[in-house]
């Protein structure tokens, strides 16, 4: 199933999106998407609604420096344990809403992830049962002030800015994400290019590590860490993240 919360003409709703690509409805769910989903018996064409970020999470937990090329292009060794900070949920924006560059930085950079959507209350998940407290998937960006991060030594300032979460397009609730390809793209360029087979901390080790921390609630989103191929954005240019089985969520770039 794939899940969404869009504006339709009769308001903000949760949805499921069904049909071949191109010819989409999305049917809306009288409450949330968590558990078992009810209709109201309302649907519209997909083209004709907009697509929002398809969850408000009460946190984003991020992992950082998961890809052995990444942590190496940061001039770091890859960390033995998940390194893990947070972005407030003002962040969070979804497709083709545009990235705004704070003044303050002089570097925004890209980071395409996979990201994690937790579907109930948890805390002390086992590795192995993490499948059982996960709703679904779908594609984010880690948007990251990079010379701030350089400057503050820790990362809120640079990870936290209002619309450095984009998220979507949707959440996928069957897919398997142990190897897919997660692909990011400049105007078109590939900049980045890897597979999630080769995060250093799986999903379920992820989903234990957090949670022995921090009680998840559902609705909270994860980020699984970003490959090598980060780079700078600026306004004008249009960046894409691509997550195999997922789809593709595609944002431009502005200034403030």
């Amino acid at each position: 199933m794939r899940l969404g919360r869009v504006a339709s003409p009769d308001g903000v709703a949760f949805v499921s999106v069904e049909g071949e690509r191109g010819a989409e409805t999305v049917r809306e769910i009288a409450e949330h998407p968590f558990g078992t989903p009810t209709f109201t018996g309302r649907s519209w064409l997909l083209a004709d609604v907009r697509v929002l970020a398809p969850i408000l999470a009460s946190k984003v937990i991020c992992i950082g420096k998961n890809y052995a090329a990444h942590a190496a292009e940061m001039g770091s060794t890859p960390p033995e344990q998940p390194v893990i900070f947070i972005k407030p949920n003002t962040s969070i924006i979804g497709p083709e809403v545009p990235i705004v560059r704070p003044p303050s930085s002089e570097r925004v950079d890209y980071e395409g992830e996979l990201a994690v959507v937790i579907g109930r209350p948890c805390k002390d998940v086992k590795a192995s049962q993490a499948k059982d407290v996960i709703l679904g998937y779908t594609v984010a960006n880690d948007v990251t002030a990079r010379d701030q991060q350089s400057i503050d030594g820790q990362w809120t300032r640079a990870k936290g800015y209002d619309t450095f979460c984009p998220l979507g397009p949707w959440i996928s609730t069957d897919v398997d994400v142990a190897d897919v390809e997660l692909r990011t793209e400049l105007d078109g360029v590939v900049t980045q290019r890897s597979r999630t087979s080769l995060m250093l901390h799986d999903v379920g080790a992820i989903v234990e590590w957090i949670s022995r921390v921090m009680t998840l609630l559902p609705g909270d989103v994860i980020l699984t860490g970003t490959p090598d191929g980060i780079g700078p954005m600026i306004a004008g240019q249009r960046v894409s993240v691509t997550v195999e089985g997922i789809g593709t969520l595609s944002n431009p770039v502005v200034d403030k």
